[in-house]
């Protein structure tokens, strides 16, 4: 009885949860619809009558250039991200395989650099990117690799300690070579950490607005998020145009997720029982 009880409570517990979470999706989804009038009235109610509206879709479609700007993001997050991936699950094969005092140190200032905050860096770093020429969608690649290293080493650095190192022995006396070893051997087991990197990179990625904004100075190298800010003058804010334009932006990434969250659960649970 006693546990049936439990149960109830934990289950109205966690609906709760779920309609506070959700609380966000529903604002943005339901005021899409609305007029800038039909928003300021009553945010939270559904929309209709005269406030209820369709054209605010393809008005954000047009202004935000949609195709542009997602081709724009596509670029920078795909390449940004295989290359964390491969830079990172390389790095920590050889900081595991390599048992000396500077691959525990080196290892060591990977972690030390996910304490420092990006605002303490952010100036100098634009100075000298802006030195040399690396202001554009390349060097915006460069730096999100800089920055996502550090985390994506960690969890391939945790990973890779569980691989057996009788296998990587057994593809040297098969004759492989290093390259032969990471990329026959090594980098196929890594999948579950994988997945879990690349969703991990993929969400920071397509969402950040910050080092976009310092780093991209020409309209058509704009990402998603900076298109954004369009809808935001000194002077108004074109919010039913906003919501809109959100919603869409949002739809490729939720896709993504929602194909993709089946395989972050089985690397965290990989991860933990490993």
């Amino acid at each position: 009885m006693e546990s049936k009880k439990n149960k109830i409570i934990l289950s109205i517990v966690g609906v709760l949860l779920a309609l506070l979470f959700l609380s966000p999706f529903y604002l943005v989804v339901v005021n899409s619809f609305k007029t800038m009038k039909g928003i300021f009235i009553n945010t939270n109610a559904l929309p209709f009558g005269e406030y209820f509206v369709l054209s605010n879709y393809p008005i954000a479609f047009e202004r935000l250039d949609f195709l542009m700007a997602i081709k724009n993001s596509l670029t920078i997050t795909i390449v940004s991200t295989v290359f964390i991936v491969l830079f990172s699950s390389m790095a920590a094969w050889v900081l595991v395989r390599t048992k000396t005092w500077y691959s525990n140190f080196i290892f060591m200032l990977f972690a030390a650099a996910m304490l420092i905050p990006f605002q303490s860096v952010m100036l100098p770093l634009v100075s000298l990117m802006g030195k040399l020429n690396f202001l554009n969608p390349p060097g915006l690649i460069f730096m999100y690799v800089g920055f996502g290293s550090s985390l994506s080493i960690i969890l391939y650095h945790g990973f890779i300690k569980s691989v057996p190192l009788e296998l990587e022995e057994a593809a040297v006396i098969d004759g492989c070579n290093q390259f032969q070893i990471y990329s026959i051997v090594v980098f196929p087991l890594l999948k579950p950490i994988t997945v879990t990197v690349t969703i991990l990179n993929v969400m920071w990625i397509w969402n950040d607005f910050l080092l976009p904004q310092l780093t991209i100075n020409k309209p058509e190298w704009a990402t998603i998020p900076l298109k954004m800010f369009f809808f935001f003058g000194q002077y108004s804010k074109q919010w039913h145009f906003a919501l809109a334009g959100l919603l869409i932006t949002m739809l490729p990434v939720i896709i993504f997720y929602f194909f993709a969250q089946k395989q972050i659960v089985k690397g965290v649970m990989a991860g933990s029982i490993k």
